[in-house]
């Protein structure tokens, strides 16, 4: 007879107030963001990071953190950072800065992707387990909707928009995957199967 891993304390139970608002401070943040293929809303990619993140057992900080993920690298930088931490507290912003890949509100200073990439795989094999968690809920969310944009779009006008190509796009999430593994982290096994429907995908383009 099989037993059931998960118990009764597994999950968030019932969402507050503060999960109303980071939802709302999301969709003013990134109202205007699209995703990079089509005309989908951005937000479509943050509630299913949350949603994820839910469904994985995270708290309700948590979520917020993986609703807020991409607030700093993409909204203003360390300024958003100071709106999150006073609106959400230190737990939330600290997480939202350990999912970051770059903290610069120009986006035309950043670093190069490669540079970034190889940083925030350094801080994911170190850093707290709830980073670790959003980190995995979004890389798969990534995985999964390239996938389906190549099927929608076409391979190569959805990995056209994508900095190195389809050959460092696997390398990064796989070494994302990779870490997660070491680390015990719930999600890393269903981004290893979606990163291998990727391949598939991308394997099929080709032939």
């Amino acid at each position: 007879m099989s037993t059931n891993r998960i118990g009764e304390d597994f999950g968030a139970g019932p969402l507050g107030v503060r999960f109303d608002d980071a939802i709302a401070f999301a969709s003013e943040l990134h109202r205007e963001q699209l995703r990079k293929v089509g005309r989908v809303p951005y937000l479509s990619h943050l509630l299913r990071v949350a949603g994820l993140a839910l469904d994985f057992g995270a708290s309700e900080d948590v979520a917020i953190a993986a609703l807020l993920h991409d607030a700093v690298e993409d909204c203003g930088g360390m300024a958003t950072e100071a709106i999150i931490r006073e609106r959400f507290g230190d737990f939330v912003a600290d997480v939202v800065l350990e999912t970051s890949d770059s903290t610069t509100a120009d986006a035309n200073s950043k670093a190069p992707w490669r540079e970034r990439k190889e940083a925030y795989l350094a801080h994911l094999r170190s850093g707290s387990e709830a980073a670790a968690l959003v980190s995995g809920c979004d890389k798969l969310d990534n995985v999964t909707s390239l996938t389906r944009a190549i099927k929608i779009a076409g391979g190569e006008a959805t990995l056209s928009r994508f900095k190195g190509g389809a050959g460092d796009l696997i390398w990064y999430y796989e070494s994302v995957a990779a870490a997660l593994q070491d680390r015990g982290t719930l999600v890393a096994s269903e981004l290893s199967d979606a990163i291998e429907r990727l391949k598939k995908t991308i394997q099929a383009l080709e032939s």
